[in-house]
């Protein structure tokens, strides 16, 4: 009678001790996009304002409807910046730290 209380027991004993490595890389890759995504809408607004007021209206003296143009333009290389960037990231993030392959 004692036999099949212990397989319930063990069969309830919890995760796998893999579990734990399994949820510390979970968070890790949120945080990793979190902090993406919060680039992501921040950087390109912010150059495109600066650019625009700063640079292209401010030192280089060029008209309203030229300075959207290119600030727009800063604000799409931004776009593609933090998106290489997360690329970069997130296919380096599961890689084991050392020198080379063979390591």
């Amino acid at each position: 009678m004692d036999g099949p209380v212990r397989a319930s027991s063990d069969g309830a004993a919890g995760p796998p001790p893999y579990y734990r490595g399994n949820e510390s890389s979970l968070v890790s890759a949120l945080k990793t996009l979190l902090f993406f995504t919060i680039l992501m809408v921040t950087l390109p607004i912010g150059l495109y304002f600066a650019s625009k007021a700063y640079i292209f209206e401010g030192s280089m003296k060029m008209s309203s409807s030229d300075s959207y143009f290119y600030a727009a333009i800063v604000a799409v290389l931004a776009v593609h910046v933090v998106l290489a960037l997360f690329v970069y990231v997130a296919w380096n993030e599961g890689a084991p730290k050392g020198k080379g392959k063979d390591d």
